[in-house]
């Protein structure tokens, strides 16, 4: 499987970043490293998870929902194509909401203006309205990285867990409840009627849960949603998910700071102390 919408998706995402979170240091003080002995940083109390690609796998799970759903009306189209290209208009779609371009709607909303811009490409046009609808819902049907259950509920032992991500509340709820995901709060951009990585909404859900800013930390398999919650006075920690866009194709290692850095969410629930 080629590389390009990878990379394509990369660079819409590092185009859209915050200038200035470049400068982390000159926010969070230098340096922003956290020293990995494995003791919890004390003055954390809540961690923040971005969802699609960090706690649950997007790509095979809208590849397999949608070949369920139109194979047997007759559709043969590469599965693994179509997710990618759905989720290649991910951050063009959410860059009309950040711009102010088009008022803020959920991301079941938007999902289903990226599906379709891309039916034409594979011929589903004629698709109704009802399977489109029905098909729009794969998004809610996706499951979790293999360790990323039993890990969730070791942290929830010590922290406040909620999701700080772009997906809506309703299809928070139902990762959640399919995946055995316990949040304390959903949180993210329906909360703050906009979009990652504007920095309002990593701030909205610290003060949602009555903390600073310090006082929770970002978690994410991608540098660019860490950056900018670093830029909110956020603290960061990096779970690698290398097969996000295939097999060894996700980021190994941070390139940007951060307090702590783990290849997987096991390892990650050991350096947090639980």
């Amino acid at each position: 499987m080629s590389s390009t919408p990878r990379r394509r998706f990369l660079r819409q995402a590092g185009t859209l970043a915050v200038a200035g979170a470049a400068a982390v240091t000159g926010v969070l003080g230098s340096p922003r490293a956290y020293a990995q002995t494995g003791k919890p940083m004390e003055n954390v109390k809540a961690l923040f998870f971005d969802v699609f690609g960090t706690l649950v796998d997007w790509r095979t799970g809208v590849a397999r929902e949608s070949k369920a759903i139109l194979e047997p009306l007759g559709y043969k189209l590469d599965w693994i194509a179509f997710a990618d290209a759905w989720r290649a208009e991910y951050q063009p779609g959410m860059e009309e909401i950040r711009a102010g371009r088009q008022p803020f709607s959920r991301l079941d909303v938007v999902h289903r203006g990226m599906l379709e811009r891309i039916r034409p490409r594979f011929g589903l046009e004629k698709v109704s309205e009802p399977v489109l609808a029905e098909l729009n819902l794969a998004w809610h049907k996706l499951d979790a990285w293999p360790d990323v259950p039993a890990a969730m509920k070791r942290l929830r032992t010590r922290y406040l867990l909620a999701p700080v991500s772009n997906g809506n509340i309703a299809l928070m709820a139902d990762l959640a409840r399919r995946n055995g995901f316990h949040w304390d709060a959903i949180l993210g951009a329906e909360i703050a009627r906009d979009y990652k990585p504007k920095l309002r909404v990593y701030q909205i859900a610290a003060e949602s849960l009555n903390l600073e800013h310090g006082q929770t930390m970002m978690c994410a398999a991608h540098s660019g949603d860490l950056e900018a919650a670093a830029t909110a006075g956020l603290r960061t920690g990096f779970i690698a998910q290398v097969d996000e866009f295939g097999k060894g194709t996700g980021e190994a290692v941070a390139n940007v700071p951060v307090d702590v850095t783990a290849s997987n969410f096991t390892e990650f629930a050991t350096k947090m102390g639980t």
